[in-house]
């Protein structure tokens, strides 16, 4: 947010004003929290991809359902 002060406000307000949408716009704040969830999302996935092997084909199911998870919220836009 030190990149541009004015953006602590623009997010707190939650305004739809164009030009608050242009500041964040200029900033990286999206392309930033965009690279910290495919992180987290990665991070998901390996601990998930680390659990001990399983015969149960429940488990396995549910566990691609937790991986397919993290990469549809990190690749969804809206």
């Amino acid at each position: 947010m030190e990149e541009f002060p004015q953006l602590r406000k623009v997010v707190d307000q939650l305004d739809k004003d164009p030009t608050n949408v242009d500041i964040l716009g200029k900033s990286n704040r999206i392309r930033r929290t965009r690279e910290l969830a495919m992180e987290h999302a990665n991070l998901a996935a390996a601990a998930i991809g680390s659990l001990p092997e399983t015969d149960d084909e429940d488990v396995k199911r549910s566990r691609r359902a937790l991986v397919d998870l993290t990469h549809r919220v990190i690749t969804r836009n809206k």
